[in-house]
């Protein structure tokens, strides 16, 4: 949650803001939760996971593309009258969602950046337009601390927003072997393992 929030933070969303999110795991979902308690007005998610597309909607999508289906540069070009979204979040780590996340951004647009990139990552040109596009890449990770939690708490505490249906599986503790095994292969439509003390 603090992660997906700081992305939804770090992008600077304001209120009838155009958003882009790549990837709904739980750092995206949390990020697109995040877009919509900032009071953007039009939250488009990115998945290639029907499971995770329909729980982004949950969490606040208002429009969801499957990167399977769709070329989702040119679709999100197109729902904004090719104007592109004033801020884009980018919750995987890859080049190719990076990519993306930053074509769509209008001119003056902000790529708040979620992923931890394994590997070189590479700016084009064309999408960063030669630098003069006035875009800003903005890098969060998990920021902490007991301020930070408090206010998360309370936003779960005021009912603003319902995480629960996240946890898609629950383990007890001496079956945590299983659990990581099912969260690493990512069956049975996995979104979030809870272990639970005996």
């Amino acid at each position: 949650m603090s992660t997906g929030f700081a992305g939804a933070e770090s992008a600077g969303i304001k209120i009838g803001d155009t958003v882009a999110i790549f990837a709904q795991g739980p750092i995206g979902l949390c990020a697109t939760a995040g877009a919509r308690l900032r009071g953007a007005g039009l939250i488009i998610a990115v998945d290639g996971v029907d499971e995770r597309l329909e729980m982004s909607r949950q969490m606040g999508a208002d429009i969801t593309l499957d990167f399977r289906k769709v070329d989702v540069v040119s679709e999100i070009l197109k729902l904004t009258g090719g104007r592109g979204v004033d801020a884009s979040i980018e919750a995987l780590g890859l080049q190719s969602t990076f990519e993306s996340a930053l074509r769509v951004l209008k001119p003056g647009g902000t790529l708040s950046s979620l992923g931890v990139y394994s590997g070189d990552l590479t700016i084009p040109l064309d999408a960063f337009c030669a630098g003069l596009g006035d875009h800003k890449i903005i890098t969060s990770l998990c920021p902490g601390g007991k301020e930070r939690m408090r206010r998360l708490m309370q936003v779960i505490e005021s009912g603003r927003i319902d995480l629960g249906p996240m946890v898609t599986h629950r383990y007890q503790l001496e079956q945590i072997t299983e659990a990581y095994d099912l969260f690493s292969h990512q069956r049975d439509g996995v979104l979030k393992v809870a272990i639970q003390a005996s």
